[in-house]
């Protein structure tokens, strides 16, 4: 992990441990009492304090991750205060002098304590992590993880409770998304049903806003672009608003965009991605017509021999291959599909 991390120690037994814990980290902050002996001089990254009331609520904010050589008792009744929610507070994990016994004990998935147990366990000497999550130990599907290691946002994450309580019951939960999804997720008490078949336990998939209270993963959209030669960066900028808009969707929830080959010298084009920050991608000719979908009928077949730019680019760019939004075109000069 690169995360920004703190250590928190409150004498001089945790502080020399922490300086030992230090070498197998990045980006590490330490914290330590003024009450503590110190032989030497301190880092520039070791930080000295009053009362840990002082300093926990400001690394609250600060940290990825807050490593603790405390007592957990101590630590649970300092950080009661601070919690928040499972989707925004940090990592924190309880580490034992030896270095040999790491609990992670908040934030265990999004907040990537439990991912963050497993490097320290791999990296220090005899060192052991004790995971409580009943998701890991069960090897059970965890949908936060998944959207997190996919790079999906998450709706209405207090619905989770429900979900991972049925799979670790093995009971069937319903998941109301796109085949070609559907198919990479691993547990075998999951049920792939349409989205008008909906319940209070059933996960939806989709990047498109559903007015239930139902956990919902939205995966990133991916845009197929074609333009007319000379479209400015103006009129891209409004057609794709455009047509996000329709859709209830947003400029945020696009991972990149893509077009045909012959685009790539169009300047509109190229300052739309610049703008938004997408490293646009341009596909040849055989990457296009090697697709065996049935396309939207398309100008560029005439012109350029392809079975079409935006809908086949779309497809290409995304990461499961899914239409999800066919060609729509703007302006007589700009065509645009959206795929996951």
């Amino acid at each position: 992990m690169s995360n920004k991390i703190a250590i928190i120690t409150i004498n001089k037994p945790s502080f020399t441990s922490a300086k030992k814990l230090e070498s197998y980290l990045k980006n590490v902050d330490i914290y330590l009492s003024k009450k503590t002996p110190i032989d030497g001089d301190l880092k520039e990254n070791h930080i000295l304090f009053e009362k840990l009331d002082d300093i926990l609520p400001i690394a609250w904010t600060k940290y990825d991750a807050i490593i603790c050589i405390l007592a957990i008792g101590a630590v649970v009744r300092k950080i009661a205060p601070l919690l928040k929610d499972k989707s925004s507070d940090p990592a924190v994990l309880v580490v034992n002098l030896e270095l040999n016994k790491i609990v992670p004990l908040l934030s265990g998935h999004l907040g990537g304590a439990n991912e963050l147990a497993k490097e320290l366990e791999k990296k220090l000497p005899n060192a052991i992590s004790f995971i409580s999550t009943a998701t890991d130990q069960t090897n059970t599907i965890a949908f936060e993880m998944e959207a997190k290691e996919r790079g999906w946002d998450v709706v209405n994450l207090k619905s989770l409770a429900n979900i991972s309580n049925r799979l670790l019951n093995n009971q069937i939960v319903k998941v109301a998304t796109y085949k070609r999804v559907f198919n990479t997720l691993k547990n075998e008490n999951l049920k792939l049903i349409s989205f008008d078949n909906i319940d209070k336990n059933s996960v939806i998939i989709s990047p498109f806003y559903f007015h239930t209270q139902n956990l919902h993963l939205k995966p990133k959209l991916f845009l197929g672009l074609g333009c007319n030669r000379g479209t400015s960066f103006e009129e891209i900028q409004r057609a794709v608003l455009e047509f996000l808009k329709k859709y209830n969707l947003s400029i945020e929830q696009v991972k990149n965009i893509a077009s045909f080959e012959s685009k790539k010298d169009e300047i509109g084009l190229l300052e739309f991605a610049k703008k938004y920050g997408f490293k646009i991608k341009f596909f040849k000719k055989d990457e296009i017509n090697c697709l065996k979908n049935d396309f939207s009928s398309s100008q560029a077949t005439n012109f350029f021999g392809i079975k079409g730019v935006a809908e086949p680019a779309s497809i290409l760019v995304s990461n499961y291959k899914e239409l999800l939004i066919k060609k729509e075109s703007f302006y007589n000069k700009i065509t645009i599909a959206g795929a996951i």
